[in-house]
């Protein structure tokens, strides 16, 4: 559940969209709500990895999808990540409002910086506890969208427990202690995402271009200069979050990619002091599904 960091926020993403009744589930599942597709995630009793399924959407058709979700794990309660291209993560001045005032004062400070009309917008917003700063983190989706996933889960009989986004989730694959740590995070197609989370706060994040087939890259092109230029990107990051927000070095750096990634954590940790290592997987998407449930987590705080 987006959340603000350290503490679950009293309402939900969804919680003036939360028009159904809750009755009885059959269990959780987490669900990263990808480009054309959502990828499911269901824990299993025991000792036993969770059951990972992958359902195309058609035509943005939603509720057909939430139906094969719903035909294959029954009633269950959700927990949505949504991908990149279904939000914009924006940093702004916080209104000098009342606390209760906050997200509606909100509206109107990012208004212009948003594809979406203000009817349409619909916001959250998580700040650090860590970093004394008069801006917070503003996440922007669009009304109707999330309107499409709440009649698309409601037509079904699912509970949609909550909606996060990919910078939250994803700092679950860190390390949670008193160190700050970064994640360098890719999915196929998209932008690189430079991520800094502290015990499990998202201190800083930071899209860039121009790695959208990284994940297709061969050792040669590695070598050739693209893991140097991946080094050069982390070291910006790592110069802002020391000088631009006076914070200790990062303790590690971890990389999350499709393709090669363990000889490109290799390439990259020959330009740093910090430990560098390729994140474990099956698939980011797969893993985001899997993260969907720690959010959950999150929202129960």
């Amino acid at each position: 559940m987006l959340a603000n960091m350290g503490h679950a926020m009293d309402n939900g993403f969804l919680s003036k969209l939360a028009f159904w009744q809750t009755s009885q589930f059959m269990g959780n599942v987490g669900v990263f709500i990808a480009s054309n597709s959502l990828w499911v995630c269901k824990p299993q009793q025991g000792q036993l990895a969770p059951v990972i399924s992958q359902f195309l959407v058609q035509k943005n058709n939603w509720s057909q999808a939430f139906e094969a979700l719903k035909s294959q794990f029954g009633r269950v309660r959700v927990q949505l990540v949504l991908s990149q291209q279904y939000y914009q993560l924006l940093q702004v001045e916080k209104p000098n409002v009342e606390p209760g005032e906050v997200t509606q004062a909100l509206i109107w400070s990012v208004k212009d910086m948003v594809s979406e009309p203000v009817t349409d917008i619909h916001l959250d917003y998580f700040e650090s506890s860590f970093i004394s700063s008069s801006k917070v983190n503003v996440v922007v989706s669009s009304r109707q969208f999330l309107m499409q996933l709440a009649s698309a889960c409601d037509a079904n009989g699912l509970d949609i427990a909550g909606v996060s986004i990919e910078e939250l989730a994803l700092s679950h694959v860190l390390a949670h202690d008193n160190m700050a740590h970064m994640l360098v995070a890719h999915l196929p197609q998209q932008e690189l995402l430079l991520l800094v989370v502290k015990a499990g706060e998202v201190l800083m994040q930071r899209r860039v271009r121009g790695f959208n087939h990284l994940n297709k890259a061969t050792l040669e092109e590695l070598k050739q200069g693209l893991a140097d230029n991946l080094s050069l990107e982390i070291q910006r990051s790592m110069d802002y979050f020391e000088s631009q927000l006076r914070q200790a070095p990062v303790g590690s750096i971890s990389i999350l990619a499709e393709g090669d990634s363990s000889s490109l954590a290799n390439l990259v940790s020959a330009n740093f002091n910090q430990k560098v290592v390729a994140v474990n997987h099956d698939g980011v998407s797969n893993l985001l599904a899997q993260l969907a449930l720690q959010e959950l987590a999150r929202g129960e705080v």
